[in-house]
Order: structure tokens, then C-alpha cells, then sequence
């Protein structure tokens, strides 16, 4: 994709997100978007020809980068690693804010069977995204644990947020905290599997154990 189709369709997305709770994501909601900031109809049809699947995923792609954006404004890399993560996913959330309706029907359409599998490579851009912004360099198998770790983390927090009339969504930030504490428990608890299993191992080698760190 050009750079100019992608600004394209990150104009017309922009301006079409306040018709989707009224419009849904349909190519009328992108033409009255297109005719908002002075485009054509048919700028919007060559912007998303593929339907509704490919604006939603564009919009996933589109906050995934302004996240980003925000995150490096912010100067993550000097938070520990787990407010980074907190700290991606509540910028995400905060950025979808006024459109937490449209976000909501994006979500509906991303249920259908048909579109299984474009759901889950944007769940995926989405953690891989957050991953990166805070810092983490894994090419091992913890690249993929780290990220399938976060993905049930990003998804359920989601849920929590459409649903949540707290003040300042305050129960999803809470929850949010529980989620990621969990998560951060997860290395440790493969760190005691991997040493019992090294300890079973051990024997059989004919070798005596000496701990994890070392070699058997």
C-alpha cells in the first residue's frame, strides 16, 4: 500500500468514525466521512473497496500506530517493564475513547465466522505492537508465549472497558492491574516447571543437577 492510499484511508476513517454509530461500518458511513473533509464518494470506494472487514482492520492498524506514536512521546522505555505494558493498553483505550461505539461495532463485525482470521492478525499486529513499543527484543520461543499472553490480557480488558460506566473507567484500570499482575507471574511459575523438569531429567543423564542456570 502507498503512502499516499494510506493517508487516504486514515483521513477518510478519521472523519467517518462519528456517522458509524449511526451508519455502521458501511461505505455510507465512509462517504459521508470522504464528504466531511471535502473528498469525493469515489475517493472513499478506492480507499476501502473490500467492505466493512477492511475499514475495521485499517481503524485496528490506524490506533496501533497512534499508540505508538503517544508511547514513544511519552518516553516508555524508562518505565519498567510492566507499566509499559499497562501504560500501551490504557493509551489505546484512551485514544478509542470517543469512539467507543464504533469500537464496539468493530468488534461484532470481527465475530463473524468469515472473519475469524482477520480478527486475530490484528489482535496480533496489536500485542506485537505493544510489545515493541516497550521494549522487547525476545526471538525465542518467549516471543510468541509473551505476546499469546498478552493477547487474552488486551481482549478481556477490551470487554471490560465497553461495558464499564465507572468514573474514569477506574474498574477497568483496576482490572486491567489484576490481569497484567498475573501475567508477570507467568515467567516466574515457567521458570519452577523448567527446573523441576531439569531435576526429573537429571538422573536419567547421569549427571547430578546443579540448578537451572547451569548445564546438565
Amino acid at each position: 500500500m502507498t503512502a499516499s492510499l494510506t493517508e487516504l484511508r486514515d483521513a477518510i476513517l478519521l472523519a467517518a468514525l462519528p456517522h458509524v454509530p449511526f451508519d455502521g461500518w458501511t461505505r455510507r458511513a465512509m462517504r459521508r466521512g470522504a464528504e466531511d473533509i471535502g473528498r469525493t464518494a469515489s475517493d472513499a470506494d478506492r480507499a476501502f473497496p473490500y467492505g466493512a472487514a477492511d475499514m475495521v482492520i485499517h481503524y485496528s492498524d490506524l490506533a496501533d500506530r497512534q499508540m505508538a506514536a503517544e508511547l514513544e512521546r511519552r518516553g516508555v522505555a524508562k518505565m519498567k517493564v510492566r507499566d509499559r505494558i499497562a501504560t500501551a493498553i490504557r493509551v489505546r483505550l484512551e485514544q478509542a475513547a470517543p469512539h467507543k461505539d464504533a469500537v464496539r461495532r468493530a468488534l461484532s463485525i470481527l465475530a463473524l465466522p468469515g472473519n475469524a482470521s482477520a480478527a486475530l492478525r490484528a489482535l496480533y499486529r496489536t500485542v506485537d505492537a505493544i510489545w515493541i513499543a516497550a521494549g522487547d527484543t525476545a526471538t525465542d520461543w518467549n516471543f510468541y508465549t509473551k505476546r499469546a499472553l498478552l493477547a487474552g490480557v488486551f481482549s478481556t480488558t477490551v470487554l471490560c472497558w465497553l461495558d464499564d460506566t465507572s468514573d474514569g473507567n477506574a474498574e477497568t484500570w483496576d482490572f486491567l492491574d489484576r490481569r497484567i499482575a498475573d501475567v508477570m507471574q507467568v515467567p516466574k511459575l515457567t521458570a519452577r516447571v523448567r527446573d523441576a523438569c531439569a531435576r526429573l531429567v537429571a538422573p536419567f543423564r547421569g549427571r547430578p543437577y546443579r540448578g537451572a542456570g547451569s548445564r546438565l
